[in-house]
């Protein structure tokens, strides 16, 4: 009966970690995020009140922010440790720069034809 006791405790930290109450905030952080940027495509860019140029780098900042929240709590990264942290968001930064420096080089040699 003893074996089963550490078991049992490990399953309780981790439910504590994860609730259901706690999901359920995520869930409705992910949606408004989501509400957020539908409103900007289906109403503001249409109605000419925030121009393409400008809604595309809130389309990115939004979209990070929602892959944040579901790489740390839906994959369980945010209980982690740092160093496993570090190796996932470290070269996931490096991929962010890489996409923006190459974006701006594209423009660049949109602008030369």
């Amino acid at each position: 009966m003893s074996s089963e006791t550490p078991h049992i405790h490990a399953e309780g930290e981790h439910e504590d970690t994860m609730s259901k109450g706690r999901i359920g905030k995520v869930a409705l952080i992910l949606s408004a995020i989501t509400c957020v940027e539908f409103f900007i495509a289906l109403y503001l860019v249409p109605h000419q009140i925030l121009s393409y140029h400008s809604a595309n780098p809130i389309y990115i900042v939004l979209t990070l922010l929602k892959a944040f929240y579901i790489v740390a709590f839906f994959m369980h990264l945010k209980f982690e440790k740092k160093g496993l942290i570090l190796a996932v968001a470290v070269p996931t930064l490096f991929i962010i720069g890489l996409i923006l420096v190459l974006t701006n080089e594209s423009h660049h040699w949109l602008s030369l034809r």
